[in-house]
């Protein structure tokens, strides 16, 4: 009754601790945690007792909110210290929004453990299903235990195709960690560009409510071109490797050129090798020799083939059409 009494008799917008408590739907132990964190100012202190006002109620309720909305206390901590500077909440929440929202149209989806099994054919492999969570490709329904949630549908579905082709469910997960890898890391260039180029007068000081809303409209008009980007660009990469491995496949691979014959040393007198130099330079000596003994060989092919040595042949030599003896 004498805390009712006291409460009754003290000034519309002065709070006990436990009264702000009340007030604010939160518990004494987290307003002594959001005071030692430096999110609430500190109290009036009258005697013994520390008295809370209407700001320390409003404060808590924005604190409130901005855990809702999925913040953690270091950011809550930024923003509201920069709503004490004066730049106030509105813009920099809304360039917060605008950043950690969803960066492509895809709605998240949930899935009980039957229709995931029921989506992979059948299979229930918990070593897979443990290491999907791992990549949050699904994620766990506190004290669902038979219930996901399904951040990217389509990549769920992408996994169910590979594994119905025959992929192992180590392969599609190993596939997917390294993509990921390569993927930040042109995110990561993508971000360095924007900053460089779009974003540094928003950067190099603390922005105003203003800045922080202009700054929120560009992301949300720029946020669809990097989807596109990518799109295009894989979709042109994989259409030229896919082409040029299907031609390798069909044709083989391409074989390297025809190696020249290799040279053979031959001796020559040396009174030949200087009558050739005599007559036609010591430049062409040596195409001159090439060229005479090609022509030899050839001529004596030609002979040979004049004189029957490419008609059929038996044991005795030659065999002419008219017969073995020849005409008499």
């Amino acid at each position: 009754m004498s805390d009712r009494r006291e409460r009754a008799q003290r000034p519309a917008g002065e709070y006990r601790i436990e009264d702000l408590a009340h007030a604010s739907g939160t518990t004494v132990r987290n307003i002594r945690a959001y005071a030692d964190r430096g999110l609430l100012p500190r109290p009036e202190r009258r005697g013994r007792t520390n008295v809370y006002g209407d700001e320390h109620l409003a404060r808590l309720r924005q604190i409130a909110g901005l855990l809702d909305r999925g913040y953690t206390l270091a950011s809550i901590k930024e923003l509201l210290e920069a709503w004490d500077a004066g730049r106030g909440l509105g813009g920099v929440l809304g360039l917060v929004a605008e950043v950690q929202g969803p960066w492509s149209d895809e709605e998240s989806g949930q899935l009980t453990r039957a229709e995931l099994a029921e989506l992979f054919g059948g299979a229930a492999d918990e070593s897979a299903v443990e290491e999907a969570v791992e990549l949050g490709v699904l994620e766990r329904v506190p004290g669902e235990p038979d219930l996901f949630l399904v951040p990217s549908p389509q990549q769920l579905t992408v996994a169910a195709e590979l594994h119905a082709a025959g992929v192992p469910f180590a392969a599609i997960t190993g596939q997917l960690r390294q993509l990921r890898l390569r993927v930040e890391e042109i995110a990561a260039g993508l971000l360095d560009f924007t900053a460089e180029y779009v974003f540094q007068r928003y950067l190099d000081h603390p922005p105003s409510d203003a800045e922080a809303t202009e700054a929120a409209g560009l992301v949300r008009r720029l946020r669809p071109l990097a989807q596109q980007t990518m799109d295009a660009e894989l979709a042109r990469a994989m259409r030229t490797l896919a082409t040029r491995q299907l031609h390798e496949h069909l044709t083989g691979p391409p074989q390297p050129p025809a190696a020249a014959p290799a040279a053979v040393p031959v001796s020559l007198p040396a009174a030949t090798v200087a009558a050739v130099r005599d007559l036609v330079g010591p430049a062409a000596t040596a195409e001159f020799v090439t060229s005479a003994t090609e022509r030899e060989v050839h001529k004596r092919r030609m002979d040979t083939l004049a004189t029957g040595g490419g008609r059929e042949t038996g044991p005795a030599g030659p065999v002419s059409p008219a017969g073995p003896a020849g005409p008499r």
